[in-house]
């Protein structure tokens, strides 16, 4: 199975610049920064670097500096060897609902968005994998102006390390939502890496059974996240139930196919027993008819499945409307009725822009303002 970056989707995009602050420094919280061989080469012992781990991922420390039970010298030498922070926080917006959301200049200019979403006990966060989107997805803002690049494993966990950092003291994050910015399964290199490092219990100790990978739906993707980890949660963005209509809303579907993507789901369950999600924008006036609902019901047939409908969230600048009260229910009826399993998308953060296809990368040096 070819890695993500044999992938048609992504092979264009290059690697992170060397710009940005203090980029010439290795950055600690990627897989590559050789932390156990430095903490050797400083005459320490192993579990020092166990330490170091446990300030970064669990104890939420903003600096070296903090890292009070390491001896100061080595302190003095990680912060000289290494960097715990690659991005800027360019703006931090708060809705009324709870939600937060962060928009991150990276270190070569580029900029990506993460969200906090409070929903009772549960503290989800919604990363990025990617700056921008390739997917082409007609009402979504994050492929707006097309995908730069893959983000590294390190600032995968910075957005997670920045987020939980919004949290008092005595709350934990408690679930992953892979469904910011990308397309996650062009970046599985990467993510993997960074959703492994969330689950140490040493760390954010998120059980992986809480993390949810989202994908427009690349079949040799999917067939290779089963044969690396099938563990996670997956979520196929479907939008539609048949090509016509779906290659008009998902424009790569052209190559695909929904057929396609429905064997590879069904492949990934096969091998996970993990229950499938498939996601359903519903565009008022173009997918969100009786009929639109019936053709659903006949594509997922009775599958083990959770169908999960999401409301229109205005973008603007962009000419689909929300589904009208009626034609949501109605379309939920007949789904229903059917006997699938049916969840409507909660609106968090629609307010500040951090509900789901309201994500973008914004032009370097233009920030929006900060909500208090």
């Amino acid at each position: 199975m070819p890695s993500d970056d044999a992938l048609p989707v992504i092979d264009a995009i290059p690697g992170p610049s060397a710009g940005g602050l203090s980029a010439d420094l290795p950055h600690i919280l990627d897989p590559g920064s050789e932390l156990d061989a430095f903490v050797a080469a400083a005459g320490q012992p192993a579990w020092r670097g166990r330490a170091i781990h446990r300030w970064l991922h669990g104890r939420r420390a903003e600096s070296f500096a903090d890292m009070t039970d390491l001896p100061k010298d080595l302190r003095e030498r990680l912060a000289a060897g290494y960097q715990i922070w690659t991005t800027t926080v360019a703006a931090h917006k708060q809705a009324d609902d709870g939600t937060e959301k962060l928009l991150l200049e990276l270190a070569d200019g580029q900029r990506i968005e993460c969200v906090l979403l409070r929903d009772g006990l549960r503290r989800t966060v919604c990363i990025s994998s990617q700056v921008g989107c390739a997917m082409g997805c007609v009402f979504c803002a994050s492929g707006i102006d097309g995908v730069v690049r893959n983000l590294t494993t390190g600032e995968i966990v910075e957005q997670l390390l920045r987020l939980a950092r919004l949290l008092p003291a005595d709350e934990r994050l408690s679930h992953i939502v892979v469904m910011g910015m990308g397309e996650p399964l062009a970046n599985l290199d990467r993510l993997l890496p960074a959703l492994a490092l969330a689950q140490e219990p040493e760390g954010l100790g998120i059980s992986q059974r809480r993390i949810t990978i989202s994908t427009v739906g690349l079949p040799p993707a999917i067939d290779r996240l089963s044969d690396l980890n099938p563990g996670y949660h997956l979520a196929v963005s479907l939008h539609a139930a048949e090509d016509a209509l779906r290659t008009r809303l998902v424009p790569v579907n052209k190559g695909i196919g929904v057929e396609a993507v429905m064997a590879a789901a069904d492949r990934y369950w096969e091998t996970s027993g993990r229950r499938l999600t498939f996601e359903y924008v519903l565009l008022g006036g173009t997918n969100d008819s009786a009929a639109d609902a019936e053709r659903l019901v006949n594509l997922l047939g009775g599958r083990a499945a959770l169908v999960n409908v999401i409301p229109y969230n205005t973008v603007a600048g962009m000419p689909w409307q929300e589904p009208t009260r009626q034609a949501l229910e109605r379309f939920l009826e007949v789904l229903r009725a059917a006997g699938l399993n049916v969840q409507v998308r909660r609106r968090k953060g629609s307010r500040i822009d951090a509900a789901c296809g309201q994500l973008r990368r914004l032009t370097p040096g233009i920030t929006p303002p900060i909500d208090s």
